[in-house]
């Protein structure tokens, strides 16, 4: 018997939490955190719907925060089992749980030094420490690597070109005798981007479940690449700065190849990049660490040299090399997170740079609502 809860990604975009029993397993897909609006936020303290010490194993699809962000909080009730990922979402996991704990504890440490929390004390949802927890619980499983969960039940991942280690996850099962498959889409990149494979096509599945961020819209042909040309141009006649709001998984390492790539045309002219963001920055390390992931042009491009350390590319890590970029008053491109100007770097530099006209924000990513972005 085959049964599925949805605890979360449902009438929402965020905390992506699939619960789901398959002949006497109990396997949650993704344990993400709800973001954006309070209301949808304060579904983070709520009680889990499952007891986590009932779950025999968690399946990730990709490291996003909004898909693992709850993993803290569910080892921390109780959950002992194993944790399956990519190789590379385990690597990004490393970075990004621990990060979350630390502004778990920052905002409760501001919610109790300026007595805005209707809580006293204000308690983080779950410290650094609690995130480095979750670490232990990680087993990699690679692309097209059939893991067997019981004699019964097997999953497989296939590449599903969003981020760095991102996958659907292909799960068979035997039903009176027959063998069913089921997919999870996890977040779907687009066919044809740069860096990392495509998603792989679904050639067959007795059911599907689609992830639909961007189900309600209808998206504009954009040739990506001529319309950031547009915008550099523009702001260099301008004699201004391009800042560009971008998350430090996944957006900030595409922007960094375009405009690279844009460079080596002749199509722009080299202009200093900062890539403002200490996680964006171990991030690129790790897109060109994970040689299994790149696409073709990637491949080709390492033969000589990582494509996102090279050239005018500047990787800004300490506070103070931040802080620098203040009094560069020449023509610049300033990539920093977070993506939806949740907090992080970008706030400084806009606060510094968007009243002067001559500048340009360029948003490359989704806006949730109620986010500043």
């Amino acid at each position: 018997m085959v049964g599925i809860q949805f605890l979360g990604a449902a009438q929402s975009v965020t905390g992506s939490r699939f619960f789901l029993t398959v002949n006497g397993q109990r396997l949650l897909i993704d344990c993400g955190l709800f973001q954006g609006r309070r209301k949808l936020r304060q579904r983070n303290w709520e009680p889990f719907p499952v007891p986590p010490d009932s779950l025999d194993a968690v399946v990730l699809t990709h490291a996003h925060i909004d898909h693992t962000g709850y993993l803290p909080r569910l080892v921390k009730e109780g959950f002992r089992g194993p944790i399956y990922c990519t190789p590379a979402t385990a690597d990004l996991l490393s970075l990004l749980l621990p990060d979350s704990g630390h502004l778990q504890e920052r905002d409760a440490f501001f919610a109790n030094k300026k007595k805005y929390s209707r809580h006293d004390p204000a308690l983080p949802l779950y410290t650094e420490q609690e995130a480095r927890q979750v670490l232990k619980h990680l087993q990699p499983v690679i692309y097209h690597e059939p893991k067997a969960l019981t004699e019964e039940l097997d999953f497989e991942y296939l590449h599903a070109g969003h981020i760095l280690g991102s996958a659907m996850i292909r799960l068979r099962y035997t039903h009176s005798g027959a063998q069913k498959i089921l997919f999870f889409s996890g977040d779907l990149g687009r066919s044809a981007q740069p860096l990392i494979k495509d998603p792989e096509t679904i050639e067959k599945a007795d059911f599907l479940l689609l992830e639909s961020t961007y189900g309600g819209r209808t998206h504009q042909q954009v040739d990506v690449r001529a319309y950031l040309e547009e915008l550099v141009q523009q702001t260099l006649q301008a004699g201004g700065s391009l800042i560009i709001p971008a998350f430090a998984v996944g957006r900030s390492q595409r922007v960094l190849y375009f405009l690279r790539e844009l460079e080596e045309a002749g199509r722009i002219p080299v202009l200093p990049v900062y890539l403002d963001s200490p996680m964006a920055v171990r991030a690129v390390s790790m897109y060109c660490d994970n040689l299994d992931e790149h696409d073709f042009e990637m491949s080709q491009l390492m033969a000589k040299a990582c494509p996102l350390e090279s050239g005018s590319i500047h990787l800004v890590k300490s506070v103070e090399e931040s802080k620098a970029l203040n009094e560069v008053k020449s023509p610049c491109v300033i990539v920093s997170a977070s993506g939806n100007l949740a907090g992080g770097r970008i706030l400084h530099h806009l606060k510094n740079r968007l009243a002067d006209s001559r500048n340009t924000v360029l948003f490359v990513g989704y806006q949730p609502k109620g986010s500043l972005g």
